[in-house]
């Protein structure tokens, strides 16, 4: 990627080697594994936590700055910057205005409003405070166990979790949390298959963006995005971890779905494109 001299955003919080406590669920250490393996599989933790009483102290906020000088954090602030510039000018197009979100680096562990986490969790992000969580130490997971390198790869990550808060601005995510609430753990998984899809597709029409019109993509770019797309499809991680695929299980959608997904978006820079909800065929 061609981003080294590129305009950077302000939204991002760096809060690594910060120290974080949180407060205690009512629910108990069930509630900590519920909300652990939501945060895994990109489940809003907060569709959990809406259920269960609080108890004790409110947590601990962590201090807030600006991002660090490193390469990371500045490639970080980049590529936030663009996805700004794509979704002001298409929620523009649409007549509305688009708020952008921040994005949390962190180490280790994080409170957010969500509730807390943990890197092992993965990136996420929160509709309740409008912020991506990243612990950077998942770009080397994604590196090395999901053999999926490149700047690129690691955009699209960001570009995924900011098309989760396009689907908070556009209404979505609040219809689609009420939904699951009403239905069973399958038809549950499937609406969440159906918004991780839509958030592929959105992060491919930042690409399309970010490509035709400000030539920030590089040859062998694309190529990065959809090894990583493909890398954590959940069919994928399933026959890691499990040595069987579980397609009810699914949450995110197939490595072949995810794909496709990101290439529509990529392809056509629309978003009417990326309607998984009323798709024939994911």
């Amino acid at each position: 990627m061609r981003w080294e001299d590129k305009d950077r955003s302000d939204n991002v919080e760096d809060r690594r080697g910060m120290p974080v406590s949180r407060g205690v669920l009512g629910g108990g250490i069930g509630t900590v594994i519920l909300v652990v393996v939501a945060l895994y599989f990109g489940i809003d933790p907060s569709v959990i936590l809406q259920s269960v009483p609080q108890s004790g102290p409110p947590p601990v906020t962590q201090q807030q700055q600006k991002a660090g000088s490193d390469s990371m954090s500045q490639f970080i602030s980049v590529v936030l910057a663009d996805t700004e510039k794509t979704w002001h000018d298409v929620f523009r197009r649409y007549g509305r205005t688009y708020e952008e979100p921040k994005v949390v680096l962190f180490t280790g562990a994080v409170q957010s409003a969500c509730g807390f986490a943990q890197a092992a969790m993965g990136p996420f992000y929160c509709p309740q405070d409008h912020k991506v969580y990243l612990d950077l130490s998942f770009y080397e997971d994604l590196k090395n166990r999901f053999q999926a390198p490149g700047d690129f790869a690691q955009a699209y990550v960001i570009a995924h979790e900011v098309g989760h808060h396009v689907q908070n601005l556009l209404g979505i995510t609040g219809k689609v949390q009420g939904a699951m609430q009403r239905v069973s753990k399958a038809d549950a998984n499937r609406l969440s298959v159906k918004m991780e899809l839509q958030a592929d597709c959105l992060a491919g029409v930042w690409g399309y963006h970010a490509d035709k019109l400000r030539n920030l993509l590089e040859a062998g770019d694309l190529e990065e995005a959809l090894r990583a797309a493909s890398a954590i499809g959940d069919d994928r991680i399933m026959r890691k971890t499990r040595g069987t695929i579980v397609p009810d299980a699914f949450t995110h959608g197939t490595s072949e779905q995810r794909v496709r997904w990101f290439k529509r978006g990529f392809e056509t820079g629309d978003l009417n494109r990326c309607d998984t909800f009323n798709a024939q065929y994911l």
